[in-house]
């Protein structure tokens, strides 16, 4: 039987919910996906002790649905990290900051015990690079990163009318196939202005629930 996304999206956000400790803080991130994560929380939030945002427009959907939201620096742990991808492989590797919330999602997501990456079937792919990779960028240094992004054989766009909660800009890496998830992360980390990059490779997701046309799929690393 054919499901739509926002179907897709609601079961695995269901099925999320099996791998919540009781009685835990839980990391929760942004977009469509993880939205639906946060509702199906709700019906459980008596269970856990508070969540962890990684952004304002999610914490403001937490605290809708009068779930307590923590300060990082106030949790020494997070046994569980919640959030999609726009693109994963099935090697746990995926693009992430359709939605700009990149650096805090991968800051919740370094913190984390455990990732566990909720997606519906069209974000699992082969090769990672057909959705643009975004990268958050310092204002001053546009101009230079872009030129560094063209050495390594991408088109960036800047994200026009775009500011992410840090107040940096995100440029949208075109035409990139990448092969090396984790080595390319790593190069450009390495380029001064860039504050961190869409790329979860280094710090992959630990556990996928893809929704799929057959029912609920769950790849482990």
């Amino acid at each position: 039987m054919t499901q739509t996304q926002d179907e897709q999206k609601r079961e695995v956000a269901q099925a999320a919910i099996q791998h919540i400790p009781i009685g835990s803080i839980v990391g929760v991130g942004t977009g469509s996906t993880a939205n639906y994560f946060i509702d199906e929380l709700a019906k459980v939030k008596h269970k856990i002790d508070g969540a962890v945002a990684s952004s304002d427009d999610t914490a403001q959907r937490l605290k809708s649905h009068h779930i307590q939201v923590l300060e990082l620096n106030n949790v020494s742990e997070i046994p569980v990290y919640v959030d999609g991808a726009d693109e994963i492989t099935e090697h746990l590797h995926m693009i992430k900051g359709g939605g700009g919330a990149l650096t805090r999602e991968k800051i919740v997501a370094a913190t984390a015990k455990k990732f566990i990456c909720i997606a519906d079937q069209s974000k699992l792919v082969s090769v990672l690079g057909e959705f643009p990779l975004p990268i958050e960028v310092i204002p001053m240094a546009r101009s230079y990163v872009a030129r560094e992004l063209v050495r390594l054989g991408g088109h960036p766009v800047l994200r026009e009318g775009f500011t992410t909660d840090n107040g940096n800009i995100i440029l949208d890496v075109h035409g990139l196939k990448i092969l090396n998830p984790a080595e390319l992360e790593m190069d450009l980390n390495h380029i001064t202005g860039i504050v961190t990059n869409g790329l979860f490779a280094k710090r992959g997701a630990n556990m996928l629930i893809l929704g799929t046309n057959n029912g609920v799929r769950i790849i482990n690393i």
